[in-house]
């Protein structure tokens, strides 16, 4: 089965940036965010599409 949510810190983790510079690209709409119970979780596919196109 695939991932499809990450933490902040587990997004920071894989696109090797700090958790402000997530952050910045949640503000900013780069990075998709879903709310579940009180947690912010990032879509890994805002994630692979990042990724893709570079930082």
């Amino acid at each position: 089965m695939d991932v499809l949510f990450v933490s902040v810190n587990d997004a920071a983790k894989i696109l090797n940036l700090g958790r402000t510079s997530i952050y910045q690209l949640i503000n900013a709409g780069t990075l998709e965010t879903r709310k579940m119970g009180r947690r912010r979780v990032i879509t890994t596919e805002s994630i692979r599409r990042l990724a893709d196109t570079g930082l």
